[in-house]
Formats: structure tokens, sequence, C-alpha cells
């Protein structure tokens, strides 16, 4: 399976952290990632966004479609 073609000339997004994953106090810093899930009905994709500081998920949405 794969799930990056970096072959394109689109912009990339530049990297704000640099892997510096400290936030001194919350709402400083939220994280995001998308996967799939695979299910009898289909594919589920699942987002999520985290707060680094707490590490509390702060939102996260499901479809059964691909955004």
């Amino acid at each position: 399976m794969r799930t990056t073609d970096s072959r394109h000339d689109l912009p990339i997004a530049p990297n704000l952290l640099d892997r510096n994953f400290i936030a001194a106090a919350p709402n400083q810093i939220w994280l995001a990632d998308i996967t799939y899930i695979e299910t009898d009905q289909g594919w589920l994709y699942l987002a999520a966004a985290m707060d680094l500081y707490s590490r509390r998920i702060v939102g996260w949405a499901m479809e059964y479609r691909r955004p």
C-alpha cells in the first residue's frame, strides 16, 4: 500500500515545529493527523486534532468517504 506521492510540483507546507514537540501552555500547538480503517462496509476515514500540551483530543471527525 502506498499513501504518499511526492512526485509533483505542488507547494510543500513548511515544517513549523522542526520536531520541537514542546508546548509551554495549552492551545499553543495543535497537531493533526488522518488515518483510514478498513471495515466491513468499506474504508472509514478518521481525522483528529490534539493539543500538544495536554495531549487531549480537541476535535475529530469520521467519514465513510474521503474528505
